[in-house]
């Protein structure tokens, strides 16, 4: 490790080009956020900087000789809600690029605002947002302690949002499933944007979305708009950002979880007409340190590599264009002889090979329709795959002699997507959009297991399919704003999926009211439908009529969505925001025979339940209170603290009413940090933070012990569902950080070490079967993990 950084200083310092000052440049461009359309004449001015800039025809701003630091941005325009950007990081190494939306008044149109503008952080940039809605950015992501790089690890802080598991990073939203998040990049659905993800999944062990790349993103818990679909827990939006279209950066990092990482971004062209460049690529660091022979700590190495890129061309006559694209390949072999009996993904009577794949490629255009309308226009392209082969040796181990095949799984995907949509401001007060989304699936998959059986006995068929289907998505919804402190927004979703000919209508409403300059109201409402996963269709199992494939007939998962908040920023910088939510699930599979099993309770694995003959006659709830209170930096300091309350119950075909596997009961988060000036000319920065999370245990199912050991696999004591609650969770991380910028060159560095769990607490994930010692035990959570990431700017 000290070698590779090393190498990266000399790199660095061979590279970057010679500059006189501690200063940087901040450039931008501002739109309406409704039209998109440039404000040219608006005012930026960064605090502490006596010359302002003004935007130009395009929308382009520019603040040249900014002191590297923490500033606050403000920005003005006549007829237009000034806006506040706090805690905007410049350093000497790279740019500061900002796309700013501003909200015209209604009350006002040709009045210059001179008070002070509304902080932007936190808002997200879809102006249809009601309730449960927050943004993230690429500085939030690095910054909080325990984050691993990892977008699903920092939403975790959010109130209502739960890590599941600390060896993945699928999160639990108001006590519903994982399965039901939904991704989407650049305005389209997405698979998993993860590596080792598999059919149907939403989450993985380690993140395939390289931070570095992201523009500031939008993420929902509740009450989605009208144009989101096919999701009953949560939503990511995620955009890629776009590259310096005036100087060409570099960027190099490593992490331990991310990996080794080169990016570069630049102009394209000579026209100096927003045209841009950005690529990006990571590759597996424990993978090159078992290359050079480094103790990485475990014979099973993830190796694993991704690319991104986003390709900007120039706004002309036929509008603006761009390319993007995203992908990664993994793989990781468990060999059950190198494999410590503790671990949670293998054990020693077994080998396992797993690889996978994820492509995606993407264009995306928009054009001006008149002067208060825009169409855009997403099309992408999307290749997934997952091998999986597991082998099993006869016991006692050792010795290992003799294996065979039991589980072997192959899952092809080719997905073609296209979206468009036309939004039309009609006034300040009134704005609208539809949109229809298809999504055309090409899905080969085979799936044969014979777990627990001899080497002489035949293979099950468990899912064998080779066939395309579509998705439809449709939408309409407007915007209604009869005073500043007054809006509504209400549209209709649908869904028509072509597989079994099932069709769902989703209204959806959010009321909003700003009771004065610091308090604001809401109260938002929308039906929810979601497919169920892939796998769960295609179950098939071999009975005496022959092969049940009756899965395939299965509607929506549905859900209402009611929430109400409020919020008070009652202080400057700081801001409290309180949620009240219920939930009403409902046409949830279940099994048609009497029993407690529910599609509720799956999703936060790689694989689903193998049960076939479901029905959509279950339900269930969940109902809560969440509140945050922030303090965004500002005078050397930031605070987080989140906090939920809730419950989450179902029934299954039986009509008992259970507790979900999710139902922590509760959920904590304290997240502060510190950030100090060093050196004598204050260019460098120390920084120190604290992350603290506590929640309740969670529900399991026992294991059955006889009955697995008699099966020669673990089997589930179905009798009683969720009747086993486990211990709370606990765990304190801590990171140490130093920032330099350098006074000779147009170069910045940073270097972050991670403690996580410091405290070492074994955290119980779940109980499992052993066939090695047949017996049961405990699978802990990741102990003391340390963590450190590097990157130098330039």
């Amino acid at each position: 490790m000290k070698t590779l950084i090393t190498i990266i200083f000399l790199l660095s310092g061979a590279l970057a080009s010679p500059a006189q000052q501690l200063t940087q440049t901040v450039r931008g461009t501002i739109t309406d956020k409704i039209s998109e359309k440039p404000l040219a004449g608006a005012t930026v001015y960064a605090e502490g900087n006596a010359v302002p800039a003004v935007a130009d025809a395009r929308g382009i701003f520019i603040l040249r000789n900014i002191p590297a630091g923490r500033i606050k941005i403000n920005i003005s325009f006549a007829g237009y809600q000034p806006v506040s950007i706090p805690e905007v990081l410049v350093t000497t190494g790279k740019e500061v690029v900002l796309d700013i939306s501003l909200e015209q008044n209604i009350a006002s149109l040709n009045e210059v605002v001179l008070k002070a503008g509304k902080t932007k952080k936190g808002n997200v940039s879809n102006e249809y947002a009601g309730s449960s809605a927050r943004s993230f950015n690429i500085e939030e992501i690095t910054r909080y302690a325990g984050g691993r790089n990892d977008p699903s690890k920092l939403v975790s802080n959010f109130a209502g949002v739960i890590s599941n598991n600390d060896s993945r990073n699928d999160i639990v939203v108001r006590g519903n499933s994982p399965a039901g998040v939904l991704w989407r990049i650049e305005g389209l659905p997405s698979p998993s944007p993860n590596h080792y993800a598999t059919l149907g999944t939403s989450g993985g062990p380690i993140s395939a979305l390289n931070t570095n790349a992201l523009k500031t993103s939008d993420f929902y818990t509740g009450a989605f708009p009208a144009e989101y679909g096919n999701a009953t827990a949560a939503v990511f939006d995620i955009n890629f950002r776009t590259g310096n279209a005036e100087n060409h950066e570099r960027t190099l990092q490593l992490n331990l979880f991310s990996g080794l990482e080169a990016m570069l971004e630049g102009p394209m062209g000579k026209k100096k007409n927003g045209a841009s460049y950005l690529v990006g690529y990571r590759y597996s660091f424990v993978q090159i340190g078992q290359s050079l022979g480094l103790n990485v700590g475990t014979e099973a190495v993830p190796k694993y590599q991704d690319w991104v890129y986003n390709i900007q061309f120039g706004k002309s006559k036929s509008g603006k264009f761009s390319l993007f694209g995203m992908g990664g390949t993994s793989s990781i072999d468990f060999i059950g002889k190198d494999i410590d009996t503790t671990d949670f993904y293998s054990r020693k009577n077994e080998d396992a090979y797993s690889k996978t794949h994820l492509y995606l490629f993407g264009a995306k255009h928009t054009i001006d329709v008149g002067k208060k309308s825009y169409i855009r226009t997403v099309v992408s392209y999307s290749n997934t795959s997952n091998d999986f082969e597991n082998y099993q040796y006869a016991l006692p181990v050792p010795p290992y002699n003799n294996r065979w095949l039991v589980t072997d799984v192959e899952d092809k995907q080719n997905v073609l997507r296209f979206s468009t949509f036309i939004n039309t401001k009609n006034s300040a007060k009134f704005s609208w959009r539809a949109g229809l989304t298809g999504e055309n699936f090409g899905l080969k998959t085979t799936v044969k297991d014979r777990e627990g059986k001899s080497e002489a006995e035949a293979f099950e068929t468990l899912r064998n399919f080779d066939d395309n289907f579509m998705l439809w998505q449709y939408y309409g919804q407007f915007l209604y704003k009869p005073t500043d402190q007054f809006s509504i927004t209400a549209g209709l979703h649908g869904m028509n999926f072509s597989f079994n000919s099932t069709n769902i209508l989703e209204p959806r409403a959010s009321v909003s009211h700003h009771l004065n300059s610091k308090n604001s109201l809401t109260l938002s409402y929308g039906l929810h439908g979601q497919l169920q996963p892939l796998p769960v269709y295609l179950y098939e199992k071999q009975n005496g009529n022959g092969i049940d494939k009756s899965n395939r007939y299965l509607d929506f998962s549905k859900a209402h969505h009611f929430v109400l908040g409020y919020e008070n920023r009652f202080a400057a910088n700081w801001r409290l925001k309180a949620e009240a939510y219920y939930q009403d699930l409902f046409s949830i599979p279940v099994e048609k025979t009497s029993s407690g099993f529910s599609m509720l309770n799956a999703g936060n694995d790689f694989t689903f339940p193998e049960k076939t003959g479901l029905v959509n006659n279950g339900t269930g709830s969940n109902k809560g209170v969440e509140i945050t209170i922030e303090k965004f930096f500002s005078k050397g300091y930031y605070l987080l603290a989140t906090g939920s309350i809730f419950n989450s119950k179902y029934k299954g075909s039986d009509g008992i009413k259970r507790n979900s596997t999710y139902n922590y009961g509760y959920a904590a988060n304290i997240l502060t940090g510190i950030e100090r000036k060093t050196g004598r000319s204050k260019r460098n920065a120390f920084t120190f933070d604290l992350r603290m999370s506590t929640l309740g245990g969670r529900y399991a199912t026992p294991v059955d012990l006889a009955a697995s050991i008699a099966a020669g696999k673990e089997v589930l004591d179905e009798t009683k569902y969720n009747a086993e609650r486990l211990a709370g969770y606990f765990r304190l991380d801590t990171k140490f950080g130093f920032r330099m910028n350098s006074k000779k060159r147009k170069l910045s560095q940073t270097i972050y070490l991670d403690l996580q769990n410091i405290t070492n607490r074994e955290n119980i994930f779940l109980r499992r079967y052993n066939p090695v010692y047949g017996t049961t035990g405990n699978v802990n959570q990741i102990g003391f993990f340390p963590d450190i990431l590097y990157r130098i700017q330039f």
